[in-house]
């Protein structure tokens, strides 16, 4: 079973390689993740690396999980910097290897950003993700609700437009 841990800005960099190997597979395997192909290793680091400011002003949280093998699994919680905001933050970048699907990896890790949202006192999540895929079916099992699809909002990897449906969580404070 993989452990999962909080990134802290020491431990990103040692941890950006199997972040990018993680998010290079997505792209690969057909993930609407923001990318399009052709979509290497090189580029999912430089990607990662663009995340390190927000990482070190602590409104970016990424959790990696790791077998000893090394990351298989990744996701992130965005916290709103705004006043106005900060009782919302955003689910981001939700990703599993294709090696380690299929064993309830994903919710792990989407339970523990939950977790901590609300330990920072987060009462309203929000998260969109390509519809009709496996991950709309996971928020869905989870207790989100869908509150919208936007059609062709995004690509997938190879450029075709997609629909993308858009979620909400309310959580009571810790």
């Amino acid at each position: 079973m993989p452990t999962i841990t909080l990134l802290s800005p020491e431990t990103f960099a040692g941890a950006v390689d199997g972040l990018a190997d993680v998010l290079a597979d997505g792209v690969a395997s057909g993930a609407s993740l923001g990318f399009l192909q052709p979509f290497g290793h090189e580029a999912a680091a430089a990607w990662w690396h663009t995340r390190r400011p927000a990482l070190d002003d602590g409104t970016l949280r990424v959790w990696a999980a790791r077998t000893p093998e090394g990351v298989v699994g990744t996701v992130s919680l965005a916290l709103e910097p705004r006043a106005n905001g900060r009782h919302r933050a955003e689910i981001v970048k939700l990703m599993v290897h294709r090696k380690a699907r299929g064993r309830g990896l994903a919710r792990r890790l989407l339970s523990t950003a939950e977790r901590a949202a609300r330990e920072a006192g987060v009462t309203l999540l929000l998260l969109d993700t390509e519809s009709d895929s496996a991950a709309e079916l996971l928020y869905a099992t989870t207790g989100w609700t869908r509150f919208g699809t936007v059609p062709a909002y995004a690509t997938d990897p190879t450029g075709a437009l997609r629909d993308c449906s858009f979620f909400y969580k309310a959580l009571t404070p810790a």
